[in-house]
């Protein structure tokens, strides 16, 4: 009894096999080491061509100020304020500041040189300007491009709301002339050099023109609040350093002069309106002092005139050394409640009456009246002209202490307001590292875009491993439960070969059968084997007739069966190659014969036996072509003539071989199998899927047919094949050194 080829054990598919993902990835190296070169490559081109970015850095100090300057309230700790960083910081970014340097600089008017796209930023930064040539020459003859050394300034541009933020294109002309187009090419104004021109509603004015003529300039009008809000996103404004005092100030721009001028401009007006708004809290107390003066001035005149009048009928009446020190106590309260009445006053127009500064000045008045009270009380007891004349000298005393110290913090704040220099002042102006761009990070690009080529590359070759479901390994084969009797390397000799004849005329052609071109190649050597395995397999089989067919064309059956006849021959036997496929079938170009007198003229009694039975250039071997390609293939290989013409052939040959078309395609191999003692399918590797191995089998059995196995064809040394493990498939060879 023949014993059947053992059946390897079934892997489990929520298995992942890393030496198979391995060997995915060696198998497609050339791929990953394309993408990461091509990505390297683009990655060096964008760092060298893309535009540089500069950072302008400057610096600002902030000092902590108290409410006390330019202010009544004094430089008392209980008042005191402080101004943080975050709050200076946003007092520079607001649209008052940002706004003045935009009018103030005209950020609103963009004007660039149009420039050639990838390499005109990189020809136009490079360009020397020379006194005989300020301007580059126009490169291949692109003249609307700038190429190095133009530069426009625009002086003035307003235009239509239709055309605010619309993009607009000028074009330099001869001896400074211009003209201005919108996005349609339809001309708007043009103009001179220097000239301020007034016209379909756009005002423009050129103050500088540097440029070939034809060469084109991009120009926008960019609306104020848009121009603002960018340049706030732009300026970058941070403390160093937590409660420092310092404000470090930076915006990056690709034009280092332009990102300077426009952080200096900035700094600038932020302590301009820092000193202003000091100069305006101290004009604000003075105009209050002012206000108040002349009334308290009236008070004092009033007071002193009722001091003289009672003294006048009181006659000679001085005050005693006893009501003298009450009095001098009384008037100093006095004075010091008058100063916190101003002082609520200013507090009153900053806070509300809730808030703690509020409520601990009006305590501190509170305790000082408590005081002045009981004072008051105790005059009660003197002589009545005593208290009086207290009274009235007490009015006159602290109506003159009110006014000299008004008249005094009067003068303080208008010398205060004329030198007022505000709280922040710049330590470093604007400066730019021309040598150190901030952007791009070259090496930091070039890293990562290798990088990235070589993950893209590793993810299309597992993407291909994946989507590749083509058998790789014949373990896989035998897992279905069908033996492999052979499995046959690709064949390098034999491509070349095929690539040679296919579209050509056979009879022109040399030898094409590479059992006899090239015996010591190992596709034949495996051939070899096989042919042991086929010896013992067909021993219980019920003719000498071996079928072979394959789930699909391409996958080598034709080379294999006109090889194994030829291996076949060579060892002694007498074997006869019959070419089944009357469609496509090609093996005459194998033999270097005519297909026309074959086998569908032998089936309709058209030729005899001996008009299609060829001999070959191998010994023992014999060929019958397909023939003229009949109209009904199918119906010839049903008639009982191609039985009876088996049955004569298996009697005069120890081996027919009969090679049929793929059985997906056609039922011609499954007609041909029920005479076949013997059946065996042709897979090619990474080609056909298991699913596709396992319906040809099927198919067959359906009609009756066992397969007896199959032959694994155009195996190739991939890493990715051998990454199951225990199924390591090799190929030696071995042969004489014999030349």
């Amino acid at each position: 009894m023949q014993n059947t080829p053992a059946v390897a054990p079934p892997k489990s598919s929520d298995e992942i096999d890393l030496l198979a993902l391995l060997g995915a990835l060696l198998d497609n190296k050339a791929i990953i080491i394309a993408c990461t070169v091509f990505f390297a490559v683009v990655g060096i081109a964008y760092a060298v061509l893309s535009t540089p970015v500069y950072q302008a850095n400057g610096m600002i100090q902030i000092e902590e100020k108290s409410s006390g300057v330019g202010s009544l309230l004094g430089d008392s700790e209980m008042f005191a304020t402080s101004s943080p960083a975050v709050t200076e910081i946003e007092l520079l970014k607001s649209r008052q500041v940002i706004g003045q340097a935009v009018d103030n600089l005209k950020l609103t008017i963009v004007a660039e040189p149009k420039l050639f796209p990838v390499i005109g930023p990189f020809m136009h930064r490079r360009f020397q300007a020379e006194p005989e040539q300020p301007v580059a020459s126009a490169f291949l003859g692109f003249g609307s491009f700038a190429w190095g050394g133009e530069r426009i300034d625009i002086f003035q541009l307003d235009v239509s709301p239709a055309y605010e933020g619309e993009p607009l294109v000028l074009v330099a002309g001869e001896n400074g002339a211009y003209t201005l187009f919108n996005e349609a090419s339809q001309e708007l104004v043009t103009g001179t050099v220097g000239e301020a021109v007034d016209v379909n509603g756009i005002k423009i004015q050129v103050a500088e023109l540097i440029a070939r003529p034809g060469t084109e300039f991009d120009v926008v009008k960019r609306g104020r609040l848009s121009t603002i809000l960018s340049l706030q996103r732009e300026i970058a404004a941070s403390e160093r350093g937590k409660d420092s005092g310092i404000m470090t100030v930076a915006l990056q721009h690709t034009k280092p002069a332009f990102a300077m001028a426009v952080l200096d401009e900035v700094s600038r007006l932020y302590v301009r309106q820092n000193v202003e708004r000091k100069s305006a809290e101290a004009q604000q107390s003075l105009e209050f002092l002012t206000d108040q003066l002349p009334k308290v001035r009236k008070d004092l005149e009033q007071a002193e005139s009722a001091l003289n009048a009672y003294q006048a009928s009181a006659g000679s009446v001085d005050i005693t050394i006893e009501t003298q020190s009450v009095l001098n106590q009384v008037v100093e309260l006095e004075a010091a409640i008058s100063e916190l009445t101003l002082k609520r006053e200013e507090l009153q127009r900053r806070f509300t009456r809730d808030h703690p500064s509020y409520q601990a000045l009006m305590s501190q008045m509170g305790q000082l009246e408590n005081r002045r009270d009981r004072l008051l009380e105790e005059v009660g007891g003197l002589p009545e002209t005593q208290q009086e004349l207290l009274r009235l000298t007490r009015d006159v005393q602290v109506s003159t202490e009110i006014y000299t110290q008004m008249l005094n913090k009067s003068q303080e704040l208008d010398v205060m307001r004329a030198g007022t220099v505000g709280n922040v002042r710049i330590i470093d102006t604007a400066a730019v590292d021309t040598s150190a761009p901030v952007k791009p990070k070259k090496p930091l690009i070039v890293v990562l875009a290798t990088l990235l080529g070589g993950m893209l590359g590793v993810a299309i070759a597992l993407l291909r491993h994946a989507l590749n479901r083509g058998i790789e390994n014949p373990e896989l084969i035998e897992q279905i439960g069908l033996p492999v009797y052979a499995s046959i390397p690709f064949s390098k000799d034999q491509e070349v070969m095929e690539r040679g004849f296919k579209g050509k005329p056979s009879h022109v052609q040399g030898s094409h059968l590479l059992a006899a071109t090239n015996p010591a190649d190992l596709s034949i050597e495996a051939l070899r084997s096989l042919r042991t395995s086929l010896h013992f397999a067909m021993m219980e089989a019920k003719n000498n007739v071996l079928m072979i067919s394959g789930p699909s064309p391409g996958v080598g059956k034709s080379f294999v069966s006109a090889n194994l006849a030829a291996i076949v021959a060579q060892s002694g036997q007498k074997v006869v190659l019959v070419d089944a496929d009357m469609r496509k079938g090609y093996l005459h170009k194998l033999v270097n014969m005519s297909p026309d007198a074959g086998l569908s003229g032998l089936l309709v009694h058209t030729h005899t036996l001996a008009d299609v039975m060829h001999k070959t250039e191998v010994e023992g071997m014999h060929f019958i072509s397909r023939g003229t390609i009949p109209p009904n293939p199918s119906e010839l290989l049903m008639h009982s003539n191609f039985q009876a013409l088996l049955d004569q052939l298996s009697s005069m040959y120890d081996l027919v071989i009969v090679d049929t078309p793929p059985i997906l395609a056609v039922t011609d191999a499954a007609l041909v199998g029920r005479l076949a003692g013997t059946s065996l399918i042709v897979t090619r590797f990474g080609l056909n899927p298991v699913k596709e191995v396992e319906l040809t089998v099927q198919r067959f059995r359906n009609n009756g047919i066992e397969i007896k196995g199959a032959i694994f064809n155009a195996v190739q040394k991939k890493a990715a094949a051998y990454g199951y493990g225990n199924y390591g498939y090799y190929q030696y060879e071995y042969k004489s050194d014999a030349k």
